[in-house]
């Protein structure tokens, strides 16, 4: 049996986005996220981290700094009793400043590669499934993908929405939605 999933962006969504944030010290977790991760947990979906890191391939951290910091962030979740099941990043940037990194890519949002890979890896059913961004570039991710229920989170003025994403204003107002959705689909 397929299994929904609740895709998150990383800055914006699961920390504050202060920009090519890679240091415990350095992150400030957004009000609600582990309240959110919990109650995705509890309702049978998969906790999936869908995150464009242009830091890398701009030379801010490394990769291995990076997964350093999603180690330590994984472990934070688990001592407030929620779990990510797993974190998807892209470090390529068109203007990266390593060649490795310099290149265009399918899994950079808002291509839906990291999305693909997630629904191959979990065999997923996307069209049930939930993306929450603060971007345009997750919401067109998520489209792409055909993610059933895309929300665009926060204050941000991005006013070109895609069609049939919602917005919220908290991370607590996608409970019912997690909570419909359970219930509807058993």
């Amino acid at each position: 049996m397929k299994r929904k999933a609740l895709f998150l962006d990383r800055d914006g969504v699961i920390n504050v986005d202060f920009g090519y944030v890679h240091q415990p010290e350095q992150c400030v977790f957004v009000a609600g996220i582990f309240d959110l991760v919990r109650q995705a947990n509890e309702a049978g979906y998969a906790v999936i981290v869908v995150t464009n890191q242009a830091g890398i391939g701009r030379g801010y951290y490394t990769e291995a700094q990076f997964v350093s910091f999603m180690r330590w962030m994984s472990d934070r979740f688990s001592q407030e009793g929620a779990t990510i099941d797993r974190v998807y990043h892209c470090p390529h940037h068109p203007d990266a400043a390593s060649g490795a990194y310099r290149q265009s890519c399918a899994c950079r949002k808002p291509l839906p590669g990291m999305l693909d890979a997630a629904r191959h890896d979990f065999y997923l059913d996307i069209p049930a499934s939930i993306l929450i961004g603060d971007k345009q570039s997750d919401m067109e991710a998520g489209q792409r993908a055909g993610v059933g229920h895309r929300l665009f989170f926060g204050s941000k003025d991005e006013s070109e929405i895609l069609d049939g994403a919602l917005r919220i204003d908290a991370l607590l107002d996608a409970f019912s939605l997690l909570k419909g959705r359970s219930a509807a689909n058993g």
